[in-house]
């Protein structure tokens, strides 16, 4: 048919036809001449005829004949295909039109067809577009990468369907879900060699139908998830229809009317509420009230029990449920005993305490503060604000003189304010001293307590003037006197001690071993077993250590009674007393002795109050503190939540000072024991951050962490480490300026892991690094709250503990950067015996 085609455009049927009829007309015209010359006549007249031109003769009207007849042909040949190609062509256009019309149609807004041909190595044939508020990409490369623009559920559907559409012929129609939010219809067929896939914008109804059958389907998980919940409650929920009958009961509401399950429960209509509750429910509904909430007594499995019942009408019915609230009703039962139990405690104090509210106006005070300012009752009970009483006691001359009054006043209100409780003294003119402590309210307010100082100071003075008074008396005995340390090392004598045994100063500053000491004194005094109970006196490891008593014989005849007396903190004391001395002198070391041993006495008796008498009660007071703060126990009003966070944050204050002392007087003691383990750096650096995020957050101090990953483990006590870093961070929190910050690394040695804690604060005045690590040694923070002084006092001690040692620099104004050196294993073990 090509072939044709070319034919017909390069030879015109016509002009063909012209030519073979010119061709065959004009072959007899030349041969008859010939035939002419084959045509005789005799000489009588007749005809006669050659045979060769007989033949050419017949020839030529042959070939006229074939000519007439070829031309004829031709002529109804050329007839004919004219006809066929005025009806090929009448096709074509035919065709041609269809085709746009099929293209045009494709090519709508309204639809998008991708075509994927049956022959290898054809590409998909992408036509059409869809509106862009479809959220389908108007690029056909784009819009090929499906799990770019549907979501990948619909992706993944989308692309099985065709798999199985071009590979078996599977016909489908799915509802696509766009990322935009949209929704598209994807519908897949097969045609000839062909396959088709046309994505269509569904229509405003069809869009409607999917969007409520998607909705449904959310609704329908929904109820199902509710449903389940409901069940999986501890409290009773259940479902009524119009008429009020029992629909529906979760497992809960079963166990209560003692029912197998809530189907049972709803066939033979068994009630929770009694008479009297159901009644209350329907007033309710009478009243136009959808919502019916109230406390009632409800028998449960044969006991009366306190249930909150909630019961909502709904169009269909009513739902409730109900809230066991029996344990809550003596919590609150409690918690109203404690309230007025405090309230009593604070009245019977000596300490003044007056605690302001939000909006400045007094809340609360206990008879001291009325009875320290001398304040008219009426006066108080009309609820002051602070500025007001200040007001009022400086007209009557009970607040500390000031040049600035202004400013002090504002500076002492600015209170409300700050973030951590604020000390102040007041000198007043009547010659009190008070410690004034404000302590701001999370939820607003502050509470002020006035500790009357006045005689503690003066208990001060004389206690200090005391202890240089004893020191003096120490120093100018005549008996001698020598303290040595846990270690078994001398720690402190008097002259007289070093003149009795003729031992030179510089050895004794040498800080020598007992046994030292022994070797050097026993040429004066030859008896050795005297000096044996000595030795072991100071370095038994007995757990109870007792006062020994002896005489030594000196070889100049003198007589000497020595007294070992163990001291609280693992240290022995030892008395040498030369019996020929006067009895004045003998008085004064007895009177000595009786003196320390009360101080011994003072010292257990105050760690047994801590332990037993102080802790056990503490941590019942924080437990139903937070209980009570968590609301498990009920809801709580705004005062109820101020009081309950006053209580959790003081006792827990107190409750960490309480653990501190008993750690550091284990320690002191021998018995503290290490739990080793392999300890995970990196964990242990995170969990002690943990304790300070609130802190940092307050100060808007940046904690960076220096910790390499591949860090490791070592064996030690995980807690006691946790509790080094803790303190250290909260010191470095306590000395650094806002917004400043703080840096904590661990790097790992051959046979050390050292932890390093940097801050960039006020620094440490050189004169006072040698004190930071003793204890109840405590300097002021700035705006933050004063600790006790235990922290490094702690760190220090559990560190040694563990057989490592703690390095500290730091220089005023610049910060302080502290060193804890862990031994990785070596040395352990013997420091935790």
């Amino acid at each position: 048919m090509p072939e044709c085609g070319r034919l017909r455009r390069w030879v015109d049927p016509r002009s063909l036809g012209r030519r073979l009829v010119g061709t065959t007309l004009l072959t007899p015209l030349v041969a008859a001449p010939a035939a002419a010359q084959a045509l005789r006549f005799s000489a009588d007249g007749a005809m006669e005829f050659d045979s060769i031109q007989v033949a050419w003769l017949s020839a030529l009207v042959g070939a006229v004949c074939f000519a007439v007849v070829s031309a004829a042909a031709l002529i109804r040949a050329r007839g004919r295909a004219e006809d066929d190609r005025a009806k090929l062509m009448a096709e074509a256009a035919d065709l041609k039109l269809a085709a746009d019309r099929a293209e045009a149609v494709l090519n709508g807004d309204d639809q998008r067809v991708v075509i994927w041909s049956s022959a290898p190595g054809d590409g998909p044939v992408v036509m059409g577009s869809l509106p862009n508020g479809t959220g389908v990409p108007r690029s056909k490369t784009a819009f090929l990468a499906f799990g770019q623009w549907l979501d990948p559920t619909s992706s993944a559907l989308l692309e099985d369907r065709i798999r199985g559409l071009r590979e078996r012929g599977d016909v489908f129609s799915d509802i696509l879900h766009t990322t935009a939010g949209t929704y598209v219809e994807a519908s897949g067929r097969v045609a000839g060699s062909r396959s088709f896939v046309r994505f269509r914008n569904l229509t405003r109804e069809r869009l409607q139908y999917v969007e409520l059958v998607d909705r449904n389907d959310r609704q329908r998980r929904e109820v199902e998830t509710l449903h389940a919940l409901l069940e999986a409650l501890p409290m009773p929920a259940w479902v009524r229809d119009r008429d009020g009958r029992l629909a529906w009961a979760n497992r809960a509401y079963a166990r209560a009317v003692e029912a197998t399950d809530g189907n049972q429960s709803v066939q033979l209509g068994l009630e929770l509420l009694d008479g009297a509750g159901r009644d209350a429910v329907a007033a309710c509904r009478n009243e136009g009230r959808p919502v019916f909430e109230k406390r009632l007594a409800v028998t449960v499995a044969g006991a009366r029990r306190i249930f909150d019942v909630v019961d909502a009408a709904t169009i269909d019915g009513s739902a409730g449920i109900a809230t066991d609230a029996s344990e809550l009703e003596k919590v609150q039962a409690e918690l109203r005993r404690t309230q007025e139990s405090h309230a009593r405690t604070l009245d019977q104090l000596a300490t003044a305490v007056a605690i302001f509210g939000a909006d400045r106006r007094l809340k609360f005070y206990n008879a001291a503060y009325r009875a320290l300012f001398g304040l008219d009752t009426a006066f108080l009970e009309s609820g002051p604000e602070d500025g007001a009483v200040l007001d009022h006691l400086r007209t009557q001359r009970k607040l500390p003189e000031q040049a600035d009054y202004r400013s002090w006043k504002r500076d002492l209100l600015a209170s409300y304010q700050a973030m951590e409780a604020r000390e102040s003294w007041w000198h007043l003119p009547g010659g009190q001293t008070l410690r004034v402590i404000a302590n701001p309210h999370p939820t607003g307010g502050v509470t002020y307590v006035y500790e009357n100082v006045t005689e503690r100071l003066d208990l001060e003075s004389r206690y200090n003037a005391l202890i240089r008074v004893q020191g003096e008396t120490l120093d100018h005995l005549s008996e001698g006197v020598a303290v040595f340390g846990s270690d078994g090392r001398l720690r402190l004598w008097n002259p007289a001690y070093a003149a009795l045994w003729s031992l030179p100063p510089e050895t004794l500053a040498s800080r020598p071993h007992v046994n030292e000491i022994v070797q050097l004194s026993g040429g004066v005094a030859d008896d050795h077993a005297a000096w044996d109970r000595v030795r072991t006196s100071v370095t038994g490891l007995a757990e109870t250590r007792t006062r020994v008593s002896g005489r030594l014989e000196r070889r100049d005849g003198t007589v000497v009674d020595y007294v070992t007396v163990p001291l609280p903190d693992g240290a022995t004391l030892i008395t040498f007393v030369n019996v020929t001395d006067s009895v004045n002198v003998e008085r004064a070391l007895v009177e000595k002795n009786e003196a320390l041993e009360a101080a011994d006495q003072l010292k257990n008796t105050f760690i047994q109050h801590v332990s037993y008498e102080l802790r056990s009660p503490l941590t019942n007071i924080i437990g139903f503190a937070q209980l009570i703060a968590d609301q498990n126990a009920g809801p709580l009003n705004e005062k109820q939540r101020e009081y309950t966070g006053y209580i959790v944050n003081s006792s827990a204050a107190l409750l960490a000072i309480i653990n501190d002392i008993l750690d550091l007087a284990t320690v002191d003691a021998g018995i503290m024991e290490l739990d080793l383990s392999e300890v995970d750096i990196v964990a242990t650096v995170e969990a002690a951050t943990v304790g300070v995020r609130d802190r940092l957050a307050e100060a808007r101090i940046d904690l960076v962490l220096d910790v390499p990953a591949d860090v490791g483990t070592f064996q030690a006590d995980e807690k006691r480490v946790r509790q080094v870093l803790y303190n250290l961070i909260s010191n470095a929190v306590a000395f650094s300026h806002d917004g400043g910050r703080i840096e904590v690394t661990c790097r790992r040695e051959p046979r050390e892991v050292v932890f390093t804690v940097r801050d960039h604060g006020r620094g440490i005045p050189e004169s006072y690094i040698d004190a930071v690590f003793q204890r109840f040694e405590s300097r002021n923070a700035g705006a933050r709250r004063r600790g006790p002084g235990l922290g490094l006092s702690i760190v220090k001690s559990f560190v040694e503990l563990h057989g490592g040692s703690v390095e500290i620099l730091s220089r005023e104004g610049e910060g302080t950067t502290v060193s804890c050196r862990f031994p990785v294993a070596t040395g352990i073990a013997a420091a935790a015996e």
